[in-house]
C-alpha cells in the first residue's frame, strides 16, 4: 500500500527543522496500516490549532494520521540524534518509530512540529518494526494531556488512530499510530550526535537553529530573580552557547521539581529522551506513585534503579553534564561551563521548595524564595516542614495523591477554627488522621501539625483561602496505572469509552467531578502486579 498525497488539516505549513539540512534527518513517507479507524481524538486541542469543528470526521484527515497519506505541505522526516542510555553511550539512535510530518502555524500564532509515533520503518529503527502498540499508545495520549492540565511543560497528543495491523512484542499487539505535537522536539542526543562526530559545523548550525527560533520559550520569568551572580550574568551575555545551557539547565530543573510534586515517575530518563525545551518527552514506562516510597521503580527494565523516583534530580543534573560536554567546543570555556551547569543544585532546590510550599497552601512564603536574602522567618520555618512530610509519607507508605487532595480539602473544612485551639485529632482533620495507621506515623502527623498550624499563623492565611490554594495545585485525578490498564483492555476489545472518560477528567485534574469519583479511590490490589517497562 502506497502513501497518497492529501490536503488534510488545512493547516499553514513552515517546516522550519528542514531548513538544517540534510546532515539532521532523512526524508521518507509514513508506511501506511490497513483497515485504519478512530480510537480517541481531542477535540479541545484540535479547536486550540485552529482545525475545524468536523475534522476528526472526514476520511482524509484519518488518512494523514494514521501515515496512511502525505498531506500537502507536509514534509515527512525522521532525525538523527545519539544519546547515552542507562547511563552508556549508545551511540547513533534518531527516529525509530516516529515520522516529523512538519510544523505548523496557530490561530494564536504558536507553531507546533507534529509527528506521527508508529509510522513505520525508518534508517534509525535500529531493527526494530517503526510500529507502536495500541497499549503504548493509549498511555503517551492520556498522560500527555494529563500533565499538560497539571500544568507541568510537556509534549501534546492530538489524537490515535488504531488498525487492524499487528506488531510483535511480548505477544501479538494491535498496531496504532499516536499523534503528537511540540513546539520542538530536538533533544540533548541531537547535540551530543554531531559533538560525538566531531561535526563542530553542524552543532553550531543546531545550536544557532534553537537559539534563534526558541529564545522565548527558553526565557523563564524567574530568570532575572534567580541569576543574582553578577558576573555570570556578565558572561552568559557575551556567549550565546553558555546562555543555551543555563537556561536548558533552569527549565530542566523546573521540569524535575515539578514532576516531583505530583508523583511522577518517568521511568528512561536517557538523554535522547530529555528535552531542549525542558519538556516532558516520550512517555515509555513511565507512572504516576500510588503509595509513597522515595526509591520507587516504575520501570522493571531499570534493574540498578538509575531512575527511581528519588534519583530523577540526580539524573537530570548527569544529563546535562552531558549536554554541557556537547556545547563545550562552541562555549569554549571549561570553567564557565561547569559553572553554569552546576546552577543546577540551586534551582531545582528553588523551584522544589516553591512547589512543595505551594502543595502546603504556604503560597506567601513560596513568593518569598526568590533570593535567599528575601527569606522570612516563617518562609525557613516553613522550608522545615519538607523533609518532615516527606518522612511522614514514607514511613506510612501513604498514597501520595490521596494524602494531599485530603489534606487540602480537611483545611477547608476547618473555616474559622482557632489553629491555636486546633488539634490534628479534631473531627474535621479526622479524614487525614485516618490516612495513618502506624503508631509512630500518626505521632508524626500530630508533630508535623503542630509546626505547620505555627507557621500558617504566622502568615495570617485564613484556613479557606489556605485550602483554595492547596486545591488548586493538588489534584483529585492522576492517571493511575490501574486506570490507564482498564482503558487499554477495553480499547482492544473495540470499546474507547474508558479514554473520553480519562481525557474528560484528567483535562480537569484539580475539579471534583462527583460522578468520577470512583476514579480517585485507591488502586485496587492487582494494580501492584501492573508491569510497564520500556516496551511500554
Amino acid at each position: 500500500m502506497d502513501t497518497h498525497v492529501t490536503k488534510a488539516l488545512d493547516v499553514e505549513w513552515i517546516n522550519r527543522f528542514t531548513q538544517l539540512g540534510d546532515s539532521f534527518f532523512t526524508r521518507l513517507k509514513p508506511t501506511p496500516l490497513p483497515q485504519v479507524h478512530w480510537v480517541h481524538c481531542n477535540t479541545d486541542l484540535g479547536q486550540e490549532l485552529g482545525l475545524s469543528q468536523d475534522w476528526m470526521q472526514r476520511p482524509d484527515v484519518l488518512q494523514a494520521l494514521s501515515g496512511c497519506a502525505v498531506m500537502a505541505g507536509s514534509d515527512p522526516l525522521a532525525s538523527v540524534y545519539s544519546g547515552h542510555q542507562f547511563g552508556q553511550w549508545a551511540g547513533q539512535l534518531g527516529d525509530g518509530r516516529a515520522v516529523y510530518l512538519g510544523e505548523i502555524k496557530t490561530p494564536k500564532a504558536q507553531s507546533f512540529e507534529i509527528q506521527l509515533k508508529g509510522a513505520g520503518v525508518t534508517p534509525y529503527s535500529r531493527s526494530g518494526d517503526g510500529r507502536a502498540v495500541l497499549r503504548s499508545s493509549i498511555r503517551e495520549y492520556l498522560c500527555s494531556e494529563a500533565m499538560h492540565a497539571l500544568g507541568i511543560a510537556t509534549t501534546r497528543a492530538l489524537c490515535i488512530a488504531g488498525s487492524s495491523g499487528v506488531v510483535y512484542r511480548e505477544e501479538i499487539e494491535r498496531a496504532a499510530v499516536v499523534t503528537r505535537l511540540s513546539p520542538s522536539f530536538i533533544r540533548f542526543g541531537h547535540f551530543e550526535h554531531f559533538a560525538a562526530k566531531n561535526q563542530l559545523h553542524e552543532l553550531r548550525i543546531l545550536s544557532d537553529f534553537v537559539i534563534q527560533n526558541y529564545a522565548l520559550l527558553l526565557q523563564d520569568p524567574e530568570e532575572p530573580r534567580l541569576l543574582q551572580d553578577q558576573e555570570l550574568q556578565d558572561h552568559l551575555s557575551q556567549n550565546p552557547y553558555a546562555q543555551l545551557l543555563y537556561r536548558v539547565t533552569l527549565k530542566t530543573a523546573k521540569l524535575i521539581a515539578h514532576w516531583q510534586s505530583v508523583g511522577f515517575c518517568h521511568g528512561v530518563m536517557n538523554t535522547d529522551n530529555m528535552s531542549i525545551l525542558g519538556l516532558t518527552l516520550d512517555y515509555g514506562p513511565f507512572q504516576f506513585m500510588d503509595a509513597y516510597s522515595a526509591g520507587h521503580i516504575c520501570n522493571h527494565s531499570d534493574h540498578a534503579g538509575r531512575y527511581a523516583f528519588n534519583q530523577q534530580p540526580n539524573v537530570a543534573y548527569w544529563n546535562l553534564y552531558c549536554l554541557g560536554q556537547a556545547l563545550l567546543p562552541l562555549i569554549q570555556d571549561k570553567e564557565l561551563t561547569v559553572n553554569c551547569l552546576d546552577q543546577f543544585k540551586t534551582l531545582y532546590r528553588h523551584f522544589r521548595e516553591a512547589t512543595f510550599l505551594n502543595k502546603l497552601g504556604l503560597y506567601s512564603s513560596a513568593l518569598s524564595l526568590s533570593t535567599p536574602t528575601s527569606r522570612t522567618e516563617s518562609t525557613t520555618e516553613a522550608l522545615k516542614l519538607i523533609p518532615q512530610i516527606e518522612q511522614l509519607m514514607e514511613l506510612q507508605n501513604v498514597d501520595f495523591t490521596i494524602f494531599w487532595r485530603t489534606f487540602s480539602q480537611s483545611m477547608g473544612n476547618l473555616g474559622s477554627v482557632d489553629l491555636a485551639a486546633a488539634s490534628p485529632s479534631q473531627h474535621k482533620l479526622k479524614p487525614v488522621e485516618a490516612l495513618f495507621t502506624i503508631p509512630a506515623a500518626l505521632e508524626l502527623w500530630q508533630q508535623f501539625w503542630a509546626a505547620y498550624t505555627e507557621v500558617l499563623k504566622s502568615t495570617a492565611q485564613s484556613c479557606e483561602d489556605t485550602s483554595k490554594a492547596m486545591l488548586r495545585v493538588n489534584p483529585k485525578y492522576i492517571l493511575r496505572n490501574h486506570l490507564g490498564e482498564e482503558a487499554i483492555k477495553s480499547a482492544e476489545k473495540g470499546d474507547f469509552t474508558e479514554i473520553e472518560i480519562l481525557l474528560k477528567i484528567l483535562s480537569s485534574p484539580f475539579d471534583e467531578h462527583p460522578e468520577f469519583q470512583a476514579y480517585s479511590d485507591l488502586p485496587p490490589d492487582w494494580a501492584s502486579t501492573i508491569s510497564i517497562s520500556c516496551s511500554s
